[in-house]
């Protein structure tokens, strides 16, 4: 059976949206695309290579598997930095939630087809790497939405950026998680991997 495994970056006030540059997501008007780089040390980039060292296959909504289709294709000289992560993205498989399956023309691309819900519910039941999400905040609420979350690696900025897309919004269905582990780096961000732990706990402290 296979896991999916929600990975984001994230700010205090639990914004998602637009980490990697100004010009990646500016929806709504967002002004603070490109809010990771500052942050960015030696142990994120560690936390960062320990997400993509285990096998995995992406799962990305179209948003952002257009961002990534523009991108890491191109990336094909060994001496570039970001290589290593280019030719897993390029070799393994993307799964996308997307009206226009014609239009993937990354190489190893799936579309969910019409309805990517049941069909993420037949592929968490078959043998196979994980499911990763990257981005895909859009996407990302109908997974939590629908229960379709086993596992989170999140990693908190210490900042505050206001209006954006958030990673839990108002539809997720309320589910128990435990802290399976947690680092924090030099320049503060959080580092932590949760897994699922069955229903939502309750109590009462009233005298």
């Amino acid at each position: 059976m296979r896991k999916i495994i929600v990975s984001a970056f994230v700010s205090l006030d639990g914004v998602m949206q637009g980490p990697g540059g100004p010009e990646e997501d500016r929806t709504g008007g967002f002004e603070y695309g490109g809010w990771v780089a500052g942050y960015f040390d030696e142990v994120v980039g560690a936390a960062m290579g320990e997400i993509f060292a285990a096998p995995y296959d992406l799962l990305l909504g179209r948003t952002t598997y257009d961002i990534f289709a523009a991108h890491w294709p191109h990336i094909t000289d060994p001496s570039q930095p970001d290589f290593a992560i280019a030719e897993q993205f390029n070799r393994i498989t993307k799964y996308v939630a997307t009206h226009r399956p014609e239009s993937l023309g990354w190489q190893n691309s799936r579309a969910l087809g019409p309805d990517p819900v049941a069909a993420l519910r037949e592929l968490k039941q078959t043998d196979g790497p994980v499911l990763l999400t990257q981005g895909s905040s859009d996407f990302v609420q109908t997974l939590f939405a629908h229960d379709l979350v086993d596992e989170l690696r999140i990693l908190t900025f210490p900042i505050v950026l206001g209006p954006g897309k958030r990673l839990f919004g108002a539809g997720a269905k309320p589910a128990g998680f435990r802290l399976a582990s947690s680092k924090v780096s030099p320049n503060g961000v959080v580092i932590a991997a949760y897994a699922r732990a069955g229903a939502v706990k309750t109590g009462s402290f009233a005298l």
